[in-house]
């Protein structure tokens, strides 16, 4: 019979129920972030530069933000697609 020293030995040294958790990086995939981040940026201040009221206000920041979202629709519409 085992004892219970050395039951609490062996679960110490080798358990067999262990998780081990990998972590999954991903390393190289920030630069389109970083150019999206600089557009808006630009696009913040070309159309908050343009604006008279706070209506063009809020819609120059809604254009900022989806301004390429609003590109790609209007090139497929040109391309007919």
């Amino acid at each position: 019979m085992i004892s219970m020293k050395e039951k609490n030995k062996k679960i110490e040294c080798c358990p067999d129920n262990v998780i081990v958790k990998k972590h999954n990086y991903h390393y190289g995939h920030g630069d389109q972030g970083a150019i999206y981040g600089l557009g808006v940026i630009g696009a913040l201040f070309y159309f908050l530069g343009q604006a008279t009221s706070f209506g063009m206000v809020v819609m120059g920041i809604g254009k900022a933000i989806f301004w390429p979202a609003i590109l790609v629709f209007k090139l497929m519409l040109s391309l007919g697609i």
